[in-house]
C-alpha cells in the first residue's frame, strides 16, 4: 500500500494579513517556522521514504524541516505551486471584492473558472493531481511527504479521488502545517485516511490562497 502525505506549508506574512498569495513567492514567517519544525517529528515518525515540494519557498522551507531530521533530500516540483489567481495576486481579498465584484461572487459560489485570468479549478486538480501520482509512482508501497498549498491539495487530492468540486467545496480547507492521507491499493484504488491532521498552534487563518 503506497501512503501519500498531502502537507500545507506553514503560516506567512499574506496568511496572516489575508492578501492573495497564489503563485507569488511568499516566504515563511517566524510562525509559519515554527510550525514547520513542530510537524516535522510527527511527519517523520511516519518513515517517509521521499519528500516532495513546490519549488515555491514557503512550501520548500516547510519541507526542509523534515528533510533536516530524517536525512532525504527534497526534490522540487513545479506542478505543485499553488492555483494561479491571475489580477488577484497581491491583492488583499478585500480589495479582490471590490475590484473584481462579478468574478469575486463566482469564486465564493464556487465556479471552477470564475475569470480574472484565475486558473480553473480543472486544470489546478489536473497539474496537481498528475504531480501527486508521478511521486506515489516513485516509490511504490512506500510513503511520501508532499509539501504543497492548500487550494492545489485539496484540487490535487480530488484528482485522484476522483470528486467532483461540490464534494470537494464540503471538505474544509488544511490549516497550515496541516496535512491529508491519501492511501493506494490494488483493490480500492485512492482512498482518503486522514484529512487536516497536524498539532494545534498559535491561532492563524485556515483559507487564505
Amino acid at each position: 500500500m503506497t501512503r501519500l502525505i498531502v502537507w500545507r506549508h506553514g503560516n506567512t506574512d499574506w496568511n496572516a494579513a489575508d492578501r492573495v498569495q497564489g503563485q507569488t513567492d511568499v516566504p515563511l514567517n517566524d510562525l509559519g517556522r515554527e510550525q514547520a519544525v513542530a510537524a516535522a517529528p510527527l511527519l517523520a515518525a511516519l518513515r517517509p521514504d521521499a519528500i516532495v515540494a513546490s519549488d515555491l519557498s514557503r512550501a520548500a522551507d516547510t519541507a526542509a524541516a523534515l528533510a533536516a531530521l530524517t536525512g532525504l533530500p527534497v526534490r522540487a516540483d513545479a506542478r505543485l505551486r499553488e492555483r494561479h489567481f491571475g489580477r488577484w495576486q497581491g491583492l488583499a481579498r478585500t480589495e479582490a471584492a471590490e475590484r473584481y465584484p462579478d468574478e469575486y461572487a463566482r469564486w465564493r459560489a464556487g465556479d471552477p473558472d470564475p475569470g480574472a485570468d484565475i486558473e480553473s479549478l480543472d486544470d489546478l486538480g489536473k497539474r496537481v493531481g498528475t504531480a501527486l501520482q508521478d511521486a506515489a509512482d516513485a516509490v511504490p508501497g512506500g510513503t511520501v511527504v508532499v509539501a504543497t498549498h492548500g487550494g492545489g491539495a485539496r484540487q490535487g487530492c480530488g484528482h485522484l479521488l476522483g470528486w467532483d468540486h461540490g464534494v470537494l467545496r464540503s471538505i474544509g480547507p488544511l490549516q497550515n502545517c496541516h496535512w491529508t492521507e491519501l492511501r493506494h491499493n490494488d483493490a480500492r484504488g485512492w482512498h482518503l485516511r486522514a484529512h487536516n491532521v497536524g498539532l494545534i498552534t498559535r491561532a492563524a487563518p485556515a483559507e487564505v490562497v
